[in-house]
């Protein structure tokens, strides 16, 4: 990117950072009029200003509960499974063996054992669990994203959170949730908002029917077993000019755009094109920024940091989820695995136990004790859940696995809750012996939607408007409190 930068101090040549800085206020000065009418951003009451930040870690596919977080040693094998719990820095908790690196920093997270909602299907999970709704929509079809769906998190927060630092309030990464036939999982998208608020994914990688796991490093198919795909390339935005476009050029397109957006101006056509103009400044802040380049070059991070975090898509998704908080972006949204990558119907132990606990284990402990380091942990809460848990009972599909696993259950999940006061080793509600039902305190996904809302400062007199300007109400259920 600075390789056609001009030399201040050689030059009498205004920076193209200055230069961008000043157009993008200017174009920003003359966009006021036209984003105060847009109903999307009205609140009935004057927003606070942010106060905290949230990383929501999906596991697309389901982690069992009974395989992780509430384990049951004591209930027969076809029910506790083939792991062993381990103790951890909490007395009287225990957790998987294969969950090492999360057990030593039991003291940064909470458990909540109890979260519930009535889809065992896929496409019915990641709605509930995406947008913090359990009834589904009207018309909801789990094959196809409609716009009469709920609006994911992630879109409801890039729509109401200031954006800072020329960054988007929200984004997802590395990429958007794809079934391996094609098809893209409802859920992820601005729904009822229209798609002109869908959320920001930085794709870091594109879609491989093949792909599950943490690649390179634990790439496999549940099951054949290991994939090399090596296809695969984890690429974050690279903020650089096009090769042969020189600075006077970029800045005489900039000025010839300053024009046309005056013209649309006096013409009164300022606010059929906001949608585009916000994110066209929006690009062009972050071309402007070298600190945004520096952000996103995850792979020239120092090679210690690199390998706390995982030299896989799990570390990388990770490391720049942090780096993105610590930057100013108030929601993040980590898939950790596309295609359903926790779905264990069959091979559930030996894929759990080789390829999908270790780089989760590793990088979402890198990411607490990075937060934790900086103190953004105590303002930043973490979330990490799937769309459901798992059955209490182990069976077999001998037809497509050679071992045993679980089905759906969107009955009982275990969803682990990190900083913004949730700590200590807690543990929030409870399952029967078998791990299937809530005992204590059931919760639901409006409840965790409404603890990431409280967690960033959101104020339970909030609304969002969707496309027919309809108020609707941003909480849905109280915030689950430590």
């Amino acid at each position: 990117m600075n390789a056609h930068l001009p030399n201040s101090e050689k030059s009498p040549c205004v920076s193209r950072r200055s230069w961008l800085t000043a157009t993008s206020t200017h174009l920003a000065a003359g966009l006021t009029t036209g984003l105060a009418t847009q109903p999307f951003l009205r609140a009935e009451t004057a927003q606070p200003a942010r106060v905290g930040s949230v990383i929501y870690i999906f596991l697309s596919g389901g982690l069992g509960q009974q395989d992780s977080f509430d384990m049951k040693p004591d209930a027969p094998l076809e029910i506790r499974g083939e792991f062993d719990p381990i103790a951890t820095q909490t007395p009287g908790l225990q957790i998987c063996e294969h969950l090492p690196l999360l057990a030593q920093r039991s003291d940064l997270w909470t458990v909540v054992r109890s979260m519930s909602h009535p889809y065992n299907e896929h496409s019915q999970g990641h709605m509930a669990m995406l947008s913090g709704r359990t009834p589904l929509p009207v018309g909801f079809n789990p094959s196809l994203p409609k716009p009469t769906d709920h609006p994911s998190i992630a879109a409801l927060m890039g729509t109401l959170l200031p954006e800072r630092n020329g960054l988007p309030s929200s984004v997802v990464l590395p990429e958007k949730l794809i079934h391996r036939t094609g098809r893209v999982i409802p859920g992820q998208f601005a729904g009822a908002m229209g798609s002109q608020r869908d959320p920001w994914v930085l794709a870091a990688s594109r879609f491989n029917a093949k792909s599950y796991g943490a690649w390179p490093e634990y790439e496999f198919h549940h099951q054949r077993g290991q994939e090399q795909t090596a296809d695969l390339k984890y690429r974050t935005p690279g903020l650089a000019l096009p090769e042969g476009l020189t600075d006077d050029h970029f800045e005489n397109r900039l000025q010839l755009l300053s024009m046309f957006e005056q013209r649309n101006l006096a013409l009164g056509k300022l606010e059929e094109t906001e949608p585009f103009s916000r994110y066209r400044e929006r690009a062009i802040s972050m071309l402007g920024d070298g600190r945004l380049k520096k952000l996103f070059d995850i792979h020239s991070a120092a090679p210690e940091e690199l390998d706390r975090y995982g030299k896989n898509s799990f570390g990388w998704s990770l490391l720049l989820s942090r780096r993105l908080v610590e930057a100013g972006v108030g929601f993040v949204q980590v898939n950790l695995g596309n295609n359903e990558t926790w779905d264990t119907h069959g091979n559930a132990f030996p894929n759990l136990k080789n390829y999908l606990m270790p780089p989760m284990d590793r990088a979402v402990a890198a990411l607490l004790d990075d937060l934790q380091q900086t103190g953004l942990l105590e303002s930043t809460l973490v979330v990490m859940a799937g769309e459901f848990g798992r059955t209490p009972s182990v069976f077999g599909l001998p037809a497509a696995y050679a071992l045993p696993g679980r089905d759906h259950w969107g009955t009982a999940q275990s969803v682990l809750l990190a900083g913004s006061g949730f700590g200590g080793g807690q543990t929030i509600g409870s399952t029967d012996r078998h791990g299937g039902q809530p005992t204590a305190d059931r919760k639901t996904p409006e409840n965790l939607a409404a603890t990431m809302y409280s967690a960033l400062g959101l104020s339970k007199n909030v609304l969002w408007h969707d496309l027919q300007e309809r108020p609707m109400s941003l909480y849905n259920a109280d915030p689950i409190t430590a």
